[in-house]
C-alpha cells in the first residue's frame, strides 16, 4: 500500500514539472505582460529667438533666416521665423504672435520702419529685446542693437561707376521705396555720387521693393521716355522687375540703358555675368555675415555680456569685371 501511494504522488509530482515547462513555452503578451516605461520628455534648454523680416519670399532675407539658424543652432538655440509678405499689418500681427509664444529676444527688419513702433513698444513692455537687421526702425531708442550693411555707400559704388561710364552725365530713373530706411539710404548715396556729374533724374517711383510693381511702372516709364541712360533701383528684386521690362520692350530699347540694384543676389549677379545684359552692376551685401552677426549680437544680450550697439557691414560692387571672382551660384 505504501508501494501505491508512494508512486501515485510521484506521478503527481512529474506532471506538475510538466506543466511548468509547458507553461514558459506557450505564453503569451497577455500572459507575460510587458511594462513599457513611459519616453521622458526632453526638457527644452536654450533660448528662442524670433525672426520678422520684410519678406521671405525675397532671397536675401531667406539666406538671413538661414544664417540666423545656423548660428543659433551651434548653442542648440531655436528660431521661430514668421513672414508678413511685405505688408505692415501682418507683420504687427506676427510680432504679437511672437510675445504670445514667448519667445525671448526678436530679430526684426521692418516692413515699414515707422508703423513698426507700436510693436516695438509691445516687446518693450513684454521685457523682449530687439535686435533690428537690415533695415532701421525710426524710434531707435526701442531697440537693443542694430546690425545691417553700410547701405549708403552700396547705392554710392553704384553712382561712381555710372559716372566713370557715362562721363558727360544722363537721364536716369530711380525706383525706390520710401517706407524702407535701407532703401532710402541707398538711394542717397546714389545721388550723393553723381551729384554735379551732368545727370537728370527723369522720373522715380515707389514700388514698395517688389518686383512685379517694378515691372509695371518700369513698362509706363519705356512708353513715356524715349531716352534713358541709367534706371536705379533700391534692391535687386527691383532691378530684375526694370530688367523685366526692359527684355519684353525688345533689343532695340536695351541699348544703351544702365540697370543697376543693391543686394548681390545671385540671379543679379547671373545677369551681370552676360556680356549683352543691361543688368551693369549691384551693390553687394552678405545677408551670411549680418545673420551670423545679429545672432552672435542676440545671445550676449540674453547672457548679459557686453555686445555692439551698432555693426555695420561693408558693401562694395560688383560689376561685369569682377563678378566671376564673387560666383553666380550664392551669396558673397
Amino acid at each position: 500500500m505504501k508501494k501505491i501511494t508512494f508512486c501515485l504522488l510521484f506521478s503527481i509530482f512529474l506532471t506538475c514539472l510538466m506543466l511548468v515547462g509547458c507553461k514558459k513555452n506557450v505564453g503569451t503578451p497577455e500572459d507575460n505582460p510587458v511594462v513599457e516605461e513611459e519616453p521622458e520628455e526632453e526638457e527644452q534648454t536654450g533660448y528662442v529667438f524670433g525672426y520678422s523680416c520684410i519678406d521671405m519670399d525675397n532671397p536675401y532675407f531667406d539666406t538671413l533666416r538661414r544664417s540666423l539658424e545656423n548660428t543659433l543652432g551651434e548653442d542648440e538655440y531655436q528660431l521661430i521665423s514668421k513672414n508678413p509678405g511685405a505688408d505692415a499689418k501682418v507683420q504687427s500681427q506676427q510680432i504679437q504672435e511672437l510675445i504670445e509664444e514667448g519667445v525671448d529676444a526678436v530679430f526684426l527688419c521692418p516692413v515699414d520702419w515707422e508703423t513698426i513702433t507700436p510693436s516695438l513698444e509691445l516687446l518693450r513692455d513684454a521685457g523682449i529685446p530687439v535686435i533690428n537687421i537690415d533695415t532701421h526702425v525710426k524710434e531707435s531708442g526701442l531697440i537693443q542693437a542694430y546690425i545691417g550693411s553700410d547701405n549708403r555707400n552700396a547705392g554710392f559704388v553704384c553712382g561712381e561707376d555710372l559716372k566713370k561710364k557715362c562721363p558727360e552725365g544722363g537721364k536716369i530713373l530711380i525706383l525706390e521705396c520710401p517706407s524702407m530706411s535701407s532703401v532710402n539710404d541707398r538711394i542717397t548715396g546714389f545721388e550723393q555720387a553723381i551729384a554735379d556729374g551732368g545727370f537728370e533724374v527723369l522720373d522715380r517711383a515707389d514700388v514698395n521693393g517688389e518686383m512685379e510693381k517694378a515691372k509695371e511702372v518700369m513698362e509706363a516709364f519705356l512708353e513715356t521716355y524715349q531716352e534713358i541712360d541709367a534706371v536705379m533701383c533700391g534692391n535687386d528684386r527691383i532691378a530684375l522687375g526694370a530688367l523685366s521690362a526692359l527684355e519684353e520692350a525688345g533689343e532695340s530699347r536695351q541699348n544703351g540703358i544702365r540697370i543697376y540694384g543693391v543686394d548681390g543676389s545671385p540671379e543679379v549677379k547671373s545677369e551681370i555675368a552676360k556680356a549683352d545684359s543691361p543688368m551693369a552692376g549691384t551693390g553687394a551685401q552678405s545677408p551670411i555675415r549680418i545673420g551670423k552677426e545679429a545672432a552672435e549680437i542676440g545671445i550676449a544680450i540674453l547672457d548679459g555680456e557686453e555686445f555692439e550697439t551698432e555693426t555695420y557691414e561693408d558693401t562694395f560692387l560688383i560689376d561685369k569685371g569682377n563678378v566671376e571672382m564673387y560666383g553666380t551660384d550664392g551669396w558673397q
